[in-house]
């Protein structure tokens, strides 16, 4: 069963298929970066007209390699969560091409979404396992008892960890999307500041803001020319201590349940730091590509077929769902 995946929750636009949920065939990708990066993040409005101008070239690009829509034997769109707007034009265009096409739909959870990315990888972890999902717009541990069956753990309270990656770049003057830039400059600088490891020790869930209130009034207390001087030490310490809390949590979610294998997912899951902390803990590690950890269409069209196969179909009447949850 070959299924078209889309995605729009934010802003990429992307479309990918996959054959039987594990056999990744195409995987296109159009950034919004450029768009948005005068402002700093993502302008909603803005983002929902990109995708309609990138969404049809997107997706013929992905069906090229089957020949187009007959290639395919059904669709899979994101339905949340996400941004009202860009989910919208995503949903829209699902249903318009499954309906002239004859092709049924299925709804499918962003969250899900990059779990499902785990098993386009070549000998993907088999449940049970834990989880750490870390995004622009999402940071939570999962328990995946199976495929479908998901239990939460903890999550942030307030900002996710891919969010701390941008803003705190900024801070520093790095271009959005800040992760990318921030991982280099930490790559060459030193953990010479001394930065909080907001709730370390205090059960599964996670909090973010404070440890970039404490980058913003330490750049204050520096001044921009010593900032400036100082960006590398900034970047590494700052890292350090976000991706510390995001694998020691991980890591004590597998000793906790029991675990033996972790997979990390998401945007964050690029970054090599938090991997090599991971890679040296007393579990077995699991990530997908680095092209697969982003927002794309492959990890929809793999959830897509875990959704076909739960009878999850897209009703034409279906609205977003732009705070979906799961576990």
């Amino acid at each position: 069963m070959k299924i078209l995946g889309l995605e729009t929750s934010c802003d990429e636009t992307a479309a990918g298929v996959v054959e039987d949920g594990v056999r990744l065939i195409s995987n296109v990708v159009a950034s919004q970066a450029r768009l948005h990066a005068p402002y700093g993040g993502v302008v909603p409005e803005l983002a929902s007209r990109e995708h309609e101008v990138n969404l049809l070239p997107v997706t013929e690009a992905a069906l090229e390699p089957v020949g187009g829509l007959r290639g395919v034997d059904a669709l899979a769109v994101t339905v949340g969560p996400g941004l009202q707007g860009s989910l919208l034009v995503g949903m829209t265009f699902a249903k318009a091409v499954a309906h002239a096409a004859g092709l049924p739909a299925y709804a499918v959870n962003h969250l899900e979404g990059h779990l499902a990315a785990l098993r386009l990888m070549d000998g993907p972890p088999e449940p049970p396992f834990a989880a750490l999902l870390a995004t622009g717009g999402h940071t939570a541990l999962y328990d995946v008892v199976g495929w479908g069956d998901y239990r939460l753990l903890g999550e942030t309270r307030d900002d996710a960890a891919g969010e701390a990656f941008d803003k705190v770049a900024r801070l520093l003057g790095m271009p959005y999307p800040g992760g990318p830039p921030l991982e280099r400059a930490a790559a060459g600088g030193a953990t010479a500041f001394e930065f909080p490891r907001p709730m370390l020790g205090r059960g599964l869930s996670f909090s973010f803001a404070g440890l970039k209130t404490a980058v913003a009034l330490k750049v204050k207390e520096l001044g921009e020319e010593e900032t400036a001087r100082r960006r590398a030490d900034l970047a590494a310490s700052f890292q350090e201590a976000a991706v510390g809390v995001l694998a020691a949590k991980a890591l004590r979610a597998c000793e906790e349940l029991g675990r033996e294998r972790l997979a990390v997912v998401g945007g964050v899951a690029a970054n090599r730091r938090l991997r090599e902390i991971i890679a040296a803990g007393d579990v077995e590690p699991y990530w997908p590509p680095a092209e697969l950890c982003g927002d794309n269409g492959a990890m929809v069209a793999a959830a897509g077929f875990m959704a076909a196969a739960r009878g999850e179909v897209l009703d034409e009447a279906a609205d977003p769902a732009p705070s979906a949850a799961i576990g």
